[in-house]
């Protein structure tokens, strides 16, 4: 369902939410002609593909694209600066003299730094939303999946990856879609802020001490 621009998580079928190596859009394999028939009770869902083909996933999939989108406008012009500035000093080594070269050469330096730390940051944000509303979505699926476990008369549910070839009649992949996508479409989120601390602390009250008379 996401883009390669971050780690990206899915959530397992029952219970809590487990972390994947790929929220991407995945059909389940077609079986071949001759398949065996479909074994009553035994049920196989594909998490990954039922969250990337929902309504839901493919808007998530969009706000973040559009929340790198942001991140990237952000640090493109300082980084852009930084190499204008950086070039324009290296073409200046020859006229300047070394002390005044290095202390430029370093408070450059000592920018990019800034901005690489900057960017790192906004990483760990974009895997944090990403990972936020990927969990979101698997709260809500998670009922959903139940229900069709219920209604189909599973006995057993099998994660799609962990099969090699199932009946397609066993799948019930996309039951959980369709209940996904009349239960919610979208939720409104932005991007997590770690550069910020959660609450600022009150403010330390000094209490005075008593005055005291000298002798």
């Amino acid at each position: 369902m996401t883009s390669k621009h971050v780690l990206t998580a899915a959530c397992a079928a029952f219970g809590a939410l487990a972390v994947a190596s790929s929220a991407s859009a995945q059909t389940a394999a077609a079986a071949p002609a001759n398949a065996g028939p479909a074994i009553n009770g035994v049920c196989v869902i594909n998490i990954e593909a039922a969250i990337g083909t929902s309504t839901v996933g493919k808007y998530v999939d969009s706000r973040m694209q559009q929340l790198v989108a942001q991140v990237k406008a952000e640090l493109a012009p300082e980084q852009s600066t930084i190499e204008t500035e950086g070039k324009a000093l290296e073409s200046q080594r020859a006229s300047l003299d070394a002390k005044t070269f290095q202390q430029r050469g370093s408070a450059l330096q000592g920018r990019y730094n800034a901005l690489q730390e900057k960017a790192q940051l906004r990483d760990r944000e974009i895997q944090a939303t990403e990972q936020k509303a990927i969990a979101r979505i698997g709260q809500e699926m998670d009922p959903v999946v139940h229900q069709a476990y219920a209604q189909r008369g599973c006995g057993l549910l099998l994660q799609r990856n962990a099969v090699v070839l199932a009946n397609p009649a066993m799948d019930i992949t996309p039951q959980v879609v369709a209940g996904l996508n009349a239960k919610i479409t979208q939720f409104a989120f932005d991007r997590e802020r770690l550069d910020q601390t959660a609450s600022a602390a009150p403010p330390v009250t000094t209490v005075p001490r008593p005055a005291t008379t000298r002798r």
